[in-house]
């Protein structure tokens, strides 16, 4: 199956046992009962705060999910007396859907994360735009909320490459990839130049699958493979509407073999970048 980076949130979206919507939306009208109360439209708590009305309207709404310093600065404006800085806590635990959340553990628990992405970019290399032109193209189509929160999530996620111990990133994209104008010609080109900063960074190592190579090891589709400090490796895949995180050894292994073999299909590093700065040029 083709996937859109391995870890795709959009499948869990939906998950009944998930109560973090539910707090997003609650911290959202928490916010909006402070606001009205303290005498503040939209346009002047903005100006208050530093942002526009526009994004306090999408944080009421629970569109956007705000960020912790967001409701450190509304707790001073609207004297709430830490009760709105107080709701941090919530929306942290609340920031990525459920399966989101137990994918980026995993993740921040990686020394090795590699991956194969052969429809848009990997989700730990996507821009903040390209994220909400891919969900914004989904069908049935999602719902601005949900399509905030998503991102949102996809966003977090790539904390774990600025932490003091990350891990190694490497990542094979096909060709399309870099060619397919998601969101637009600039969307691609500032998508491109992000690629080409990620991959001049020491713990990331991104490949290029040349549309036209014969020998292709990936043709079952995407794929994502974990190896966490206690030295057990696991896998994880997307097939449409179900993920699936894969223990099976032997499983594992057939992923892991795959993977090595679609890497030495692939451009070289060295070689990747100079292709992802030829198409830019193109582009």
């Amino acid at each position: 199956m083709n996937t859109t980076d391995g870890a795709d949130e959009s499948s869990w979206e939906l998950d009944p046992e998930d109560e973090s919507g539910a707090v997003i939306a609650t911290v959202g009208r928490q916010l909006k009962m402070w606001r009205e109360a303290a005498g503040f439209d939209r346009t002047k708590f903005g100006e208050r705060m530093g942002y526009g009305a526009n994004l306090i309207y999408k944080i009421e709404r629970g569109a956007r999910i705000p960020r912790p310093e967001f409701l450190d600065k509304a707790d001073e404006v609207l004297g709430a007396g830490g009760k709105i800085a107080a709701m941090k806590a919530d929306i942290e635990r609340a920031r990525y859907p459920k399966k989101v959340r137990d994918l980026a553990k995993l993740e921040s628990e990686a020394v090795e994360i590699g991956a194969y992405a052969n429809i848009v970019a990997h989700g730990l290399l996507q821009t903040e735009e390209y994220a909400w032109a891919l969900y914004g193209l989904r069908r049935p189509a999602y719902a601005e909320e949900a399509i905030g929160r998503l991102v949102a999530a996809r966003m977090d996620r790539q904390k774990v490459l600025r932490q003091t111990a990350s891990p190694l990133l490497t990542v094979v994209q096909e060709e399309a990839v870099l060619r397919r104008p998601i969101g637009g010609r600039m969307v691609l080109r500032r998508q491109l130049e992000h690629l080409l900063e990620m991959g001049r960074l020491r713990h990331v190592e991104i490949q290029v699958m040349p549309t036209a190579v014969e020998e292709h090891a990936g043709l079952a589709g995407s794929l994502q493979l974990m190896r966490l400090r206690d030295g057990t490796t696991v896998g994880h895949n997307e097939v449409q509407l179900v993920s699936r995180l894969i223990t099976e050894p032997k499983e594992v292994q057939v992923l892991d073999m795959r993977y090595g073999m679609i890497r030495a299909q692939a451009l070289t590093p060295r070689e990747s970048l100079t292709f992802i700065e030829k198409v830019l040029g193109e582009t």
